[in-house]
């Protein structure tokens, strides 16, 4: 985040300089963005106004949900997600993650200002505690082996009691170079994470963050397993913690690992 042009609202600090390179894009070198949102909530929504409110902070951002104003610019939400399980940072405990695909860098700017928009800010102000946007690209996928078993045919496959599940990886790398060990790290894990089931939601380079708590973030890994037992199985697999130790712990100055369970889930669709 920079550090020289901040501006605060009550849930974060606005990247002021990320901002202005979202309205100043040119038209040539625009196109499509997604905004990933991690969202913690007040126990009770909190109106700057000073109004009454005997719902909570969940159910003032469900209020807020600007639904008619991303259809108006050709924005899509395309993943939301409760927080099931929170691993590796505990703080803040994040409570549910949304990523909203926008048309072009200066739509998700010139939304701020529409008044369908404002009318509505209101309820997401008295909501949310804190919360993280970043501005994302797709990257790459690696290739899941063509002989990778179906999820009916895994250790842990999804049932009524355990359904399937998205894992997402907030990774804040030490330096550059730290993604070498990375990559390093993911090929061991991904021997012992595919006879699990594990599939490549969507993997995202990180172009900045828009909104947050002064940390900046390299990728955000989305992938999909069958059950939350299945994640949990390739989680404490013992290869895959030495691999943790040996690689991933190093490659990783800061990361949370959110188990996410969808209500809405386009997110590998939206990249094509």
């Amino acid at each position: 985040m920079s550090e020289s042009n901040p501006a605060r609202v009550r849930y974060g600090t606005v990247d002021k300089q990320y901002g202005l390179r979202l309205a100043t894009t040119p038209p040539e070198d625009d196109g499509p963005i997604w905004m990933v949102n991690l969202m913690s909530y007040r126990a009770a929504a909190d109106y700057a106004d000073g109004r009454p409110a005997d719902y909570s902070g969940r159910e003032a951002d469900d209020m807020y949900a600007p639904l008619g104003p991303l259809a108006a610019i050709g924005a899509e939400v395309v993943f939301v997600g409760d927080v099931d399980t929170q691993f590796l940072n505990d703080t803040p405990k994040w409570d549910r993650v949304a990523v909203v695909k926008y048309p072009t860098r200066r739509s998700f700017i010139e939304m701020q200002s529409r008044p369908d928009f404002q009318e509505l800010h209101h309820h997401k102000d008295a909501g949310m505690a804190t919360t993280i946007v970043t501005g994302c690209l797709p990257m790459p996928l690696p290739e899941v082996p063509a002989d990778a078993p179906a999820w009916a045919d895994c250790p842990h496959p999804p049932t009524a009691d355990d359904p399937s599940v998205v894992v997402l990886h907030a990774l804040k790398f030490h330096q550059p170079e730290s993604v070498t060990e990375m990559a390093t790290y993911t090929s061991h894990a991904a021997k012992i994470a595919v006879p699990h089931g594990v599939r490549l939601d969507a993997w995202m380079a990180v172009e900045g963050t828009i909104l947050g708590d002064g940390r900046q973030w390299d990728q955000m890994r989305f992938n999909a397993f069958p059950s939350r037992a299945a994640f949990l199985a390739v989680v404490f697999d013992p290869e895959r913690l030495k691999a943790q130790a040996e690689h991933r712990e190093v490659a990783l100055a800061d990361t949370y690992t959110l188990i996410l369970r969808p209500t809405v889930n386009r997110l590998h669709a939206s990249l094509s």
